[in-house]
């Protein structure tokens, strides 16, 4: 069983910057995939960004620029960086990965931008 605990989210104004954080519980971080993704009201969940093991990552257009993602696998966490948000990035935010065949999801941060 893998646990995944976001943190981070809150109100910011546009323009601004946060910090969400996702762990991951045990040691298998180091070997997964992780990515972020949100979901705002009245829309589909979307893929906002991915980071492998290896440490490649990859972005949404829509946040190319704005977000960069990271790990500690240290502190069995990976990191979404968001600057210069905009009011459209106004979602719950949740992290995923998967593992043994299995998909694991957090239970999601709220990031509200205010204009």
């Amino acid at each position: 069983q893998v646990q995944l605990v976001e943190s981070g989210g809150g109100l910011v104004q546009a323009g601004g910057s946060l910090r969400l954080s996702c762990t991951v519980s045990g040691w298998i971080l180091r070997v997964i995939d992780v990515g972020w993704f949100r979901q705002a009201p009245g829309k589909q969940r979307e893929w906002v960004a991915g980071i492998a093991s290896g440490g490649s990552t990859g972005y949404a257009d829509s946040v190319e620029g704005r977000f960069t993602i990271s790990r500690d696998n240290g502190k069995n966490t990976v990191y979404l960086q968001m600057n210069s948000v905009k009011p459209e990035d106004t979602a719950n935010y949740y992290c995923k990965t998967s593992w043994a065949g299995s998909d694991y999801w957090g239970q999601g941060t709220q990031v509200t931008v205010s204009s």
